[in-house]
Formats: structure tokens, sequence, C-alpha cells
């Protein structure tokens, strides 16, 4: 036993010796990637700084890239950006001088907020509508189902996200459909979790206005999310059902739904962890569009807006934290697997 346990340990050890690696693969990427691809801050900045043309233009423009250090090699800028990160200090942003990590604090808890939303709405839409199909397999309740969910997969976040603004906000104005909460309600964050600071600050205001602006984004990454995990459910299920310990649990006389229950569900457990955990990163992806449809300020949005301005160090800092919650849930997921089925541990 001691031995299992202790394998156990040390595969949870290795799995956890993944993020910083993986952490520093996407970093590196990232750096790449931004002094690849065409386009220069420097000279967006040195035009907002109301220089003229020619060669005072160009002059700003040189002295910007000093003051950034863009002028030094990429081996130096790569060896600084590696530097900072093990030391948490990712940069400032070129427009404006924020920190990246004050940035970054402010938006993460906004994109774990709507991931977590999504995560939960699709779980239960996705769990529930699986398991109904493999009960009633070959009934037009399971050719209704999996049709609604290969559509719902089948459509891209941005048209979900556009028609849902359409017809929710526009057309029937039942739900808001830009930003986190009213702008006419004071909110000075603690830890910017809104669930969590309406009970540290006493503001049982806040809580339904975020829920009203959460719907929507949240619902539009949940419904493709569904999609999938209602095939995936709906297969893992049929595999179980078809089992020899499920036919003998019902020969014993045990209704549908303990079957169901004690020996369906925990069978079928590690294939859905898998698909919910995986499809989570699917989700911080989505974020990244849901957010700019939506005006949602999370680090989706900042990424976005990172982008179109050339901002690399907020640009490396948002796809670093993408890629570490990314990396973390996964690592979790794997763990999840050695308390649902013990025999990992042997391996």
């Amino acid at each position: 036993m001691r031995r299992v346990r202790a394998r156990g340990a040390i595969r949870a050890g290795r799995a956890l010796l993944v993020v910083p690696i993986v952490a520093w693969i996407i970093a590196t990427l990232v750096f790449i990637a931004l002094r690849v691809i065409p386009g220069d801050p420097t000279t967006s900045l040195a035009a907002g700084s109301g220089t003229g043309g020619g060669e005072q233009f160009e002059e700003t423009r040189q002295r910007i890239r000093a003051e950034l250090a863009l002028d030094e090699s990429t081996w130096d800028q790569y060896v600084a950006y590696l530097k900072g990160i093990i030391h948490l200090d990712l940069g400032h942003s070129f427009f404006g001088g924020a920190d990246v990590v004050s940035l970054l604090r402010d938006s993460v808890p906004v994109t774990l907020e709507l991931t977590i939303a999504a995560m939960i709405i699709a779980t239960f839409l996705g769990v529930g509508t699986g398991i109904l199909a493999a009960m009633r397999r070959d009934s037009w309740v399971d050719t209704s189902i999996r049709g609604v969910g290969t559509l719902g997969f089948s459509l891209p976040w941005f048209a979900l996200g556009v028609i849902s603004i359409v017809v929710f906000g526009v057309w029937l104005q039942w739900l808001p459909t830009l930003g986190r909460l009213p702008n006419d309600l004071s909110y000075e964050p603690i830890t910017n979790f809104v669930l969590i600071d309406s009970v540290l600050q006493d503001r049982t205001d806040l809580v339904w206005p975020w829920i009203q602006h959460l719907i929507l984004p949240a619902t539009t990454l949940a419904l493709t999310l569904a999609g999938f995990v209602t095939r995936m459910v709906r297969a893992a299920v049929l595999d179980v059902l078809s089992e020899d310990h499920v036919r003998t649990a019902r020969m014993k006389g045990l209704s549908e739904r303990l079957v169901v229950q004690r020996h369906v569900l925990r069978n079928a457990s590690l294939p859905i962890v898998t698909v919910l955990g995986l499809q989570f990163g699917t989700l911080l992806g989505g974020a990244v569009i849901t957010e700019t449809v939506f005006s949602y300020p999370g680090v989706g949005s900042l990424l976005v807006q990172a982008i179109n301005q050339r901002d690399y160090v907020v640009v490396q800092g948002a796809a670093l934290a993408i890629a570490f919650m990314f990396t973390l849930v996964t690592v979790l997921v794997d763990l999840m697997y050695l308390s649902l089925d013990p025999r990992l541990r042997r391996a």
C-alpha cells in the first residue's frame, strides 16, 4: 500500500514539474512570434507623440526604441524577459506604462469567473443530455439531443455571441450585452472576484447585476462545449451499460436511477473528467473571442488589444497567464485520475 502511495506521489510530482516547462516553451514561442510578425510599436508611439514626419519622426522612433530596450539584440531581450518571469516582473505596457502584473491581477479573475461559469453550464447540460441520450438510445430523444449537440458544437463562438446579442440583447432586451457590471454601479475590487468581494464588502447589490452581465458570454462559451461533452458522455455511458456488472445490477432488481448512480457514472467518470479537463483549456481560448465580442474585461480582451497595438510585454504576459492556467488545469486533471482510479498509482 505504501509503495502504491509513493508511486502516486512520484507521478503527482512529475505532473507538477510539467508546469514550468510548458510555461517556458509557451513564453519562448510567443517571444519569437511577436518579433517575426510585421509591425513595430515604436511607429504608433512616435506618431502619437505629435512628432512631425521625416528625420524628426525617425529620431523620435529610435529614441523610443532605446527607452523600451528594443534596440538591443534579440538574445539580450530574451534573456531579460526570462529573468523578469523568474522574478515575477513582466515589465510595463508600452502604451500607458501600466505594470503587466497589475493588469493580469485585474483581468485573470474576470476570465476565471467567465470560464468557470461556462464550465458549470456546459457540465450540467453536456453530462445530463449525454446520459439521457444513452439511456434512450436510438429513440427520437437520442436523435434530437445528438442533432442539437452537433449544431452547438459546429457553431463558432463569434457567431453564437453575435446571435445572442441580437436576440437577447437587442430584440428581446432581456439581458445586458456589454461589460461586466453596469457603468453606474460603483465597485472597488479587493480580489476582483465579484462573489468574493460581495461577501468581503457586504455588497449584495453586486451579485445580480454581475450575473446578468455574465449569462450571455458564459452561455455562449458553454453551448459549444456542451455539444461536444454530450457526445463524449453518451459514448462513455453506452460502453459501461454494455458491461456485465451493469446487467448483474439490473438482475438484482436495482432501479435504473441506482444503476446509473452506483455503477454507470462511477465507471464512466474517467473519460468524462478527461473531456471536461481538456476542454477547460478550450474555454480559455474561446474566452479570447467571447470577451472581445461582449467587451468583457478579461485576459482575452487584454490580449487582443495588446496584439492590435503590438504591445509586446502585455501580449507576452497575457499569453503566459493563459498557458499557465491551461497547464495547471491539465495537471489537476491528471491528479484527479489518481484519486478516481487507484490502479493508475500502480503504473
